[in-house]
């Protein structure tokens, strides 16, 4: 198998849909065993909109959030839901954790699921960048950025990046545009700079996204978009979970994000200049300017093509963008998809018992200074809770962060009122392109 389709046996079946990433791909994985799945993955596809089978009973090992098969996407989910909890104020029980932690490998990395924590990772299944850097995300939310497992993993990362600056799925996968944003953000969280981070001669990160960035010669609305990978040819093709992701990557932040303060409106395409190509410092800006003006383009989501379907909404990549553009500092931006969200995500479906769903829209709304307790009449905090180990509220939390503002929608066709509360604005803004400071992690 082409080291670009490394992964799991199912990946050439569903390589079919489009360039996708393995990550991506969990979900198609789940959806041809269960015929409809919904996937733990950073940008779920809408055609797997459902859960998937769940696993024999009483096989679930203690600590582990959600009842599906962990095969594909247990470090992944479990730390999605870690880091939801702590964003929105909970101590997680030291049961999940655990059971986290127990998945390291003695070199540091992360795979996707290991069934006996006793077995050498070398003899059970390769590592990954993807569990890798959501697993340092959590652990750097509720360990410490300074704690040995997190240390021992970016230690890690740091030794299999590509020469490009970037990362691929696993060890010498080529490099691809969403497995680059997990571990920038994995480094970000770990009190890092990315652009600090050069394996040998490497290029630096940014270097690496920018190569797969869509410029001005792109089919109209597509320049500022990201391609998953480069194809054979050399050729790029716009991917918006791709898009959703480096966006995310370029304003150098991982999944918690804090909510924006300012308003600077929403994103203006800069001008691509002599080379016909974003430079470094304006590629951020025509990042967050192409994801938004797609999300206006259908209405306020993403969208996904699966073979032989029409192309239908992404719900996850859709709160994945809500994130990109809160930490983008484009509020605005951000508001429209939040408030498709807020009216459709029931329509997610078997997202309830999905810890990876409801974590990572947890943290789309709370990026987007959001009322996650009563998102479209939903209490996402006590669903995501009730997926894994309870967890212990922080009574004295200053994290009642979405209680900042209030505004109102309706709706549309459902005659219910949508609460989602805006953030605090001021004069500042984000309008110029640049990366965030600061650690978000």
């Amino acid at each position: 198998m082409p080291r670009a389709q490394r992964g799991p046996p199912w990946v050439p079946v569903c390589a079919a849909a489009t360039e996708r990433h393995p990550m991506y791909l969990r979900r198609c994985a789940t959806a041809l065993a269960a015929v409809t799945a919904l996937s733990a993955s950073v940008a779920p596809a809408a055609l797997a909109d459902a859960s998937p089978s769940p696993s024999p009973s009483g096989s679930l090992p203690a600590g582990l959030f959600g009842t599906a098969d962990p095969q594909y996407d247990g470090v992944w989910r479990q730390s999605i839901a870690l880091l939801a909890q702590d964003a929105a104020g909970y101590v997680p029980a030291d049961s999940a954790v655990e059971w986290l932690t127990s998945q390291q490998c003695d070199d540091g990395s992360f795979m996707s699921y290991r069934t006996d924590v006793r077995a050498s990772c070398a003899k059970t299944g390769p590592a990954d960048t993807n569990a890798t850097g959501m697993a340092v995300q959590a652990l750097a939310a509720v360990r410490g950025a300074d704690s040995e497992p997190v240390k021992d993993a970016v230690a890690w990362l740091e030794s299999v990046q590509n020469t490009d600056g970037g990362w691929g799925y696993g060890p010498d996968d080529p490099t691809d545009a969403n497995s680059t944003a997990v571990v920038i953000g994995a480094l970000d969280a770990a009190g890092l700079n990315p652009e600090d981070v050069r394996r040998s001669i490497a290029d630096p990160p940014s270097n690496a996204l920018n190569r797969l960035q869509l410029d001005c010669s792109a089919p109209s609305g597509k320049a500022g978009g990201f391609s998953y990978q480069r194809g054979k040819r050399g050729e790029l093709v716009a991917n918006p979970h791709a898009s959703a992701a480096a966006t995310l990557a370029a304003y150098r932040k991982g999944l918690a994000v804090e909510p924006a303060e300012g308003n600077a409106g929403k994103p203006v395409l800069p001008d691509c200049g002599e080379t016909g190509h974003f430079e470094i410092g304006v590629s951020p800006q025509a990042a967050a300017a192409q994801l938004s003006s797609e999300l206006t383009r259908n209405g306020g989501y993403l969208t996904v093509v699966m073979p032989g379907t029409d192309p239908q909404p992404d719900h996850g990549a859709t709160a994945l963008a809500v994130i990109a553009l809160s930490a983008a500092g484009y509020p605005d931006a951000a508001e429209e998809p939040l408030n498709w969200l807020a009216e459709h995500h029931t329509e997610w479906q078997g997202l309830s018992g999905q810890p990876a769903g409801l974590g990572q829209l947890l943290l789309a709304v709370r990026a987007a200074g959001g009322d996650p307790e009563d998102f479209g009449g939903t209490d996402l905090v006590a669903q995501l809770n009730a997926t894994g180990p309870e967890p212990r509220l922080i009574e004295d939390s200053n994290t009642v962060w979405w209680a900042i503002g209030t505004g109102l929608v309706v709706g549309a066709g459902l005659g219910v009122l949508v609460v989602v509360l805006r953030r605090r604005r001021g004069d500042g803004g984000a309008g110029d392109g640049a990366p965030a400071e600061g650690n978000a992690g």
